[in-house]
C-alpha cells in the first residue's frame, strides 16, 4: 500500500511538472509577443521556471483553502494565448476559479473570450517608442532596480534602462559593477546573462545595453550623445531631496522627468504607489517614492482607516541595517549609528509617521513613530499599534485584510500570510510593499496590533519601478475585473 502511494504522488507530481513545461512557452510568448503578463493570485509569472508556476499555484491554497492546479488553468492559458490579445495584466488563478464556480458547462473557449472582451482588440503597443530610463547611482536599490527594469524589457517597447551614472571607482570599474550586478549576497543571482562591452563602457544584461556614464554632478551628463532621450531619471543616491538639488538632473540634455527613491523635501509629491497615484501628472517633473517603511505602512492604514477608522495610533519598525551604519564601532555624526550595525539592536528615529500624511491626509497628526535598526541585512518589520473608532474582531480584520490582499486597487501592495512558521528571511525577494502577518494580529476592542512584514530593497524597488510605468503612461488593465 504505501508503495503505492509512493507511486502515486511520484506520478501526480510528474504529471503536474509536465502540465507546467507546456505553459512556459504560452506564457513566454504572451509576454514577449503582446506584452501580456500572466500571474496567479498576485504572483507575477515573467521568465518563470516550471517550478516557479507550480509554486504560485500552490501559493493559492492558503487563499482558497484548495489547492489550485495547473490541471484546471492550463486550458484556460491555452484558450489565452489563441486570442488576439492588447497588453494588460491577466490573473489566470483567479480566472480560473471564476470558470469553475459560473461557468456551468460552457466552454473553455468561450468563457475565456467573454471574460477578456475588454482586451481581445488586437496587438497593440502601448508607447510608439520605448520609455528610455537612467539610474543615477548604481547602489543596493538602483541595482535591484536593473534587475527589474531589464526583467519588464517584454517585446522592446516598454521601459528600456539605457545607462547608469556612478563616480569612476577604479581602473575595472566596469568588470566590478557588472559581478555586483551578477551576483548579490542577498537576493541571489542575476536571472540570465550579463556580459560586458567595454568599447561602449557598457553593461550588457539579457540583450540589455546598459552604458556606465561617469560624472560628479547631475547637469554634467549629456545623454543626447548616447542617443537617450525624453529619459526618466531615477536618482538613487539620496544626496538631493528638495526641489533644486533634484532639478539639476532637468538642466542635463536629453531628460525629461525625475524620481527620487527617498522621501522628498518641501512641495515635492511623495508618491505611494497604489494610495495617491492621483498625484502624478505630466505638469510634475519632480517626483519621490517616499521610503520603503512610508510605502509598507500607508496601503495597510489605508485599508483599515477606509473600513474601521483609526483614531490614534503608534509606529514601531524593526529595520534591517542599512549601508549607513557601521560593520564595527565607529564615528557616525548621527547618535547611536556608530556602533556595530551587525551586532547591536540601535533605536533610532524614523520620518515614516509623519510621511504618512502626505500619502493620507486624513491621518496627520494622529501618528507617532520610532525605529529599531537590528542585525539583519534585508526584510524588516512594521508594527502597528493603532486605536479604531470602532471595533472588530481578530477574525473580521484578518478577514477584511485578505480580502484587500485579493481583489482591491491594493493588491500589488498588500499581501497576506496565514503561515504559522514564517520568519523575516521568507520574505526576501517579495515584490508587495507589505506584508500582513495574520497570525500575528490583536484584536481588543477598538485597539488593534498589526504586524507588516516587508523587503525593505525589492519590495520597495518595485514600488518605484510601478511610478515609473505610471510616469511612462504603461499602466496595464488588469483581468478579471
Amino acid at each position: 500500500m504505501n508503495s503505492t502511494k509512493q507511486d502515486d504522488y511520484l506520478k501526480d507530481w510528474q504529471q503536474r511538472e509536465e502540465i507546467a513545461e507546456a505553459m512556459l512557452p504560452l506564457i513566454g510568448r504572451l509576454y514577449r509577443d503582446r506584452n501580456v503578463v500572466i500571474s496567479v493570485y498576485g504572483r507575477t509569472l515573467i521568465n518563470p521556471s516550471t517550478i516557479d508556476i507550480l509554486k504560485a499555484h500552490r501559493f493559492a491554497r492558503q487563499i482558497l483553502e484548495n489547492e489550485l492546479s495547473v490541471r484546471d488553468s492550463y486550458p484556460l492559458l491555452k484558450a489565452i494565448s489563441e486570442l488576439d490579445l492588447a497588453p494588460s495584466r491577466i490573473d489566470i488563478g483567479k480566472l480560473t476559479v471564476r470558470y469553475q464556480a459560473q461557468a456551468a458547462g460552457e466552454p473553455v473557449e468561450q468563457f475565456v473570450r467573454r471574460e477578456l472582451t475588454s482586451v481581445n482588440t488586437g496587438k497593440g503597443s502601448m508607447r510608439q517608442e520605448p520609455q528610455d530610463i537612467v539610474l543615477y547611482g548604481f547602489g543596493r536599490i538602483g541595482r535591484l532596480l536593473a534587475r527589474l527594469l531589464i526583467e519588464k524589457t517584454g517585446g522592446g517597447d516598454k521601459l528600456r534602462l539605457r545607462a547608469a551614472v556612478v563616480r569612476k571607482g577604479s581602473a575595472d570599474d566596469l568588470i566590478k559593477r557588472a559581478s555586483l550586478l551578477r551576483r548579490d549576497s542577498v537576493h541571489g543571482f542575476f536571472r540570465g546573462a550579463i556580459t560586458v562591452d567595454e568599447q561602449e563602457n557598457a553593461i550588457v544584461a539579457n540583450g540589455n545595453m546598459i552604458r556606465i556614464i561617469y560624472a560628479d554632478a547631475p547637469e554634467e551628463v549629456d545623454y543626447t550623445q548616447y542617443g537617450i532621450k525624453d529619459a526618466i531619471v531615477i536618482d538613487n543616491t539620496g544626496k538631493w531631496r528638495d526641489r533644486d538639488g533634484l532639478g539639476r538632473h532637468l538642466k542635463a540634455k536629453g531628460t525629461s522627468a525625475v524620481i527620487l527613491t527617498a522621501p522628498g523635501k518641501g512641495d515635492i509629491p511623495n508618491i505611494v504607489y497604489g494610495v495617491n497615484n492621483e498625484l502624478i501628472s505630466p505638469l510634475e517633473k519632480i517626483f519621490s517614492a517616499a521610503s520603503c517603511t512610508t510605502n509598507a505602512i500607508v496601503p495597510v492604514l489605508k485599508a483599515v482607516n477606509d473600513r474601521f477608522g483609526i483614531v490614534h495610533g503608534h509606529v514601531e519598525t524593526c529595520h534591517s541595517y542599512t549601508n549607513d551604519q557601521n560593520l564595527i564601532d565607529n564615528y557616525h555624526k548621527n547618535n547611536r549609528r556608530g556602533r556595530s550595525a551587525p551586532l547591536n539592536m540601535v533605536i533610532t528615529e524614523t520620518g515614516a509617521a509623519k510621511a504618512v500624511a502626505k500619502a493620507l491626509p486624513e491621518l496627520t497628526g494622529k501618528l507617532t513613530g520610532n525605529a529599531i535598526r537590528v542585525p539583519t541585512p534585508n526584510v524588516s518589520l512594521a508594527i502597528l499599534n493603532l486605536t479604531l473608532t470602532e471595533g472588530t474582531s481578530v477574525e473580521e480584520l484578518n478577514r477584511y485584510l485578505r480580502d484587500i490582499s485579493l481583489n482591491s486597487g491594493l493588491q500589488q501592495q498588500i499581501d497576506y500570510t496565514n503561515s504559522p512558521e514564517v520568519v523575516s528571511s521568507d520574505f526576501v525577494g517579495s515584490r508587495h510593499a507589505g506584508i500582513v502577518d495574520s497570525l500575528a494580529t490583536i484584536v481588543d476592542g477598538n485597539r488593534c496590533v498589526l504586524y507588516v512584514w516587508y523587503d525593505n530593497e525589492f519590495g520597495y524597488s518595485a514600488q518605484v519601478v510601478r511610478i515609473v510605468e505610471k510616469m511612462a503612461g504603461l499602466e496595464l488593465p488588469a483581468l478579471p475585473a
